[in-house]
């Protein structure tokens, strides 16, 4: 095998099919879509889940898992280590400052869950609907106090 042997065969830029170009181009006539049919049509796309007379795929695949819909709970969820990174000793910190510094973005239903992610050595009063335990003795332990907002 030489060097200029390495990349024959291979089509660096594939020629495009013409379609519809006459019979001597070999897609001539009825353009490679056959005879009649939905599939011959113009505008006519598949569906691409479409498996033809098989049970698609996904409905073949069992259903695993559970949701719980409805009764889902949606918090901001927020760890002590950005509590640690952007606020001062003695701060209150509560939703309102929170999205105010951009820390919390979007709508979220039931308010703002504190976690225990990090270490906190500054002294924080921390406003919120959830604490995690090691988050409430986390703050607790820094010399700060936790409020949970109904």
């Amino acid at each position: 095998m030489q060097i200029h042997d390495v990349h024959e065969g291979i089509q660096k830029h594939k020629k495009r099919k013409r379609i519809g170009r006459g019979v001597g181009s070999g897609h001539g006539k009825t353009s490679t879509k056959g005879h009649k049919g939905h599939s011959s049509r113009q505008g006519y796309k598949q569906h691409p889940l479409m498996e033809g007379g098989q049970m698609p795929i996904v409905r073949r695949v069992p259903i695993r898992g559970f949701s719980n819909g409805r009764f889902k709970k949606d918090f901001a969820i927020l760890n002590l280590e950005l509590l640690e990174a952007f606020f001062d000793s003695g701060a209150t910190v509560d939703e309102a400052v929170l999205r105010a510094k951009g820390l919390v973005k979007g709508r979220h239903d039931d308010g703002l869950k504190i976690l225990g992610d990090g270490t906190l050595t500054k002294a924080l009063t921390v406003k919120a609907q959830k604490f995690s335990k090691t988050a409430a003795e986390k703050i607790a332990a820094a010399g700060g106090s936790i409020e949970v907002v109904g």
